[in-house]
């Protein structure tokens, strides 16, 4: 039997309160924050666990978590209820991080953070979400207000990380954000409407669908190339800096290398201003100048490697990266309406991938080539993104996924 969602719930805004929103937003925050607490201690890490080589692989291992939960767990949204589905993950997300607070050694860190990143992708269930409760004329900004929440959560984590770690070690901050997670899952049971899925799907034809939405959808395709390149040069920048910093040319701990999030609150105004331009003018001229300004970042690291290059850089490198972002969301939640959380899960997937593929590529820079090599790894990932904008699109082809 075929079931309606409730016109309250899907599309007119009627049910997306400024409380509600909020909430949502401060949520998303909370999810994505915990898959970057790791990157500015990964010194704290190695020394904890006597330089053991497999703690480098940290970040990585938490991405690949990540993207192989927006793959297998995002598309239930669409199948399944959102509100108990984000509940249920937010309480997931909470074992997972008792389990890395816990970890004796490094080969069991990497198994927590691997289920850390899986289960924040519950942030990814709560966008889609907030896109379909807006009106189609305000989907752009009320993205970009979710997403300046998600951004928020980057940056405290990485500060709050940073000096949690540097005070008090490593394992507080795990410790810390677990009850955080309880708390969240709290907050969502409370404040988040009912949700009726429109897809009649099974689990496994959700999952077939997948690839009949990435052939039929070149607006998919192209957003997902650009934000995996501009994800990636992120994370290379990310994942390195903490390693820099720490090396002989400044010799500065991970309290710096937290605080060095700060600087990235630009991006806080990005994701707003960046929602408000691609309804009022369209996302594709903003996401070839975030893409643009990605790769301007790397040319002043390359140029400038001092702490004030570094510095301007990292506001050029955000502030792109979520511009990008809001547009390239804009683009793929104005696609099917009934594949919102499938068409994030290819859109988020890629962009993971990317991020995966960038970590890798700066502890293999970093080993090889040290911050020069991780300026051409950076740069070279922006440049990819940028030629990617510039792909043609051509016409969506519209059969059944």
């Amino acid at each position: 039997m075929t079931q309606s969602p409730q016109p309250s719930n899907h599309g007119t805004g009627a049910a997306l309160t400024p409380l509600r929103l909020g909430m949502m937003a401060a949520a998303t925050g909370i999810a994505v924050a915990n898959i970057y607490y790791n990157q500015p201690m990964l010194g704290l890490l190695e020394s904890s666990f006597g330089g053991a080589g497999t703690v480098g692989m940290v970040p990585t291992v938490t991405q690949l978590g990540y993207a192989l939960g927006l793959l297998l767990l995002v598309p239930l949204g669409d199948i399944l209820p959102r509100r108990e589905l984000i509940v249920g993950q937010f309480l997931l997300l909470a074992l997972a991080l008792v389990g890395a607070a816990l970890s004796p050694t490094a080969v069991f860190l990497l198994i927590a953070s691997f289920g850390v990143g899986a289960m924040a992708t519950v942030a990814q269930q709560i966008v889609p979400f907030a896109a379909s409760l807006a009106a189609p004329d305000r989907r752009g900004a009320t993205v970009g207000t979710v997403m300046a929440g998600l951004l928020a959560g980057i940056l405290l984590s990485r500060a709050l990380a940073g000096l949690i770690g540097a005070a008090e070690g490593w394992r507080a901050m795990f410790w810390l954000s677990a009850p955080v997670a309880l708390l969240a899952a709290l907050a969502m049971a409370r404040v988040l409407p009912r949700h009726v899925p429109q897809a009649q799907l099974s689990y496994p034809q959700a999952l077939h669908s997948l690839m009949g939405l990435w052939r039929r959808e070149p607006a998919l395709r192209r957003a997902t190339m650009v934000q995996a390149g501009i994800f990636g040069a992120f994370s290379v920048f990310w994942t390195s800096l903490a390693l820099y910093l720490a090396s002989p040319a400044f010799g500065l701990g991970a309290d710096v290398a937290g605080l060095f999030g700060l600087l990235a609150a630009g991006g806080l105004v990005a994701a707003p201003l960046s929602g408000h331009a691609s309804d009022r003018w369209g996302p594709r001229a903003l996401t070839i100048g975030a893409a643009a300004l990605s790769l301007a970042a790397w040319l002043l690291m390359a140029g400038f490697s001092g702490l004030w290059g570094l510095a301007a850089a990292t506001l050029l490198l955000d502030f792109g990266s979520q511009s990008a972002l809001v547009a390239n969301q804009h683009v793929i939640y104005g696609l099917d309406g009934a594949a919102h959380n499938r068409v994030n899960t290819i859109f988020m997937t890629g962009m993971f991938l990317g991020g995966a593929l960038g970590s890798a590529l700066a502890g293999f820079a970093w080993a090889h080539g040290g911050w020069g090599g991780v300026t051409l790894a950076g740069g070279g990932m922006a440049a990819a993104a940028l030629i990617a904008t510039l792909i043609p699109q051509g016409a969506p082809h519209r059969r059944a996924a």
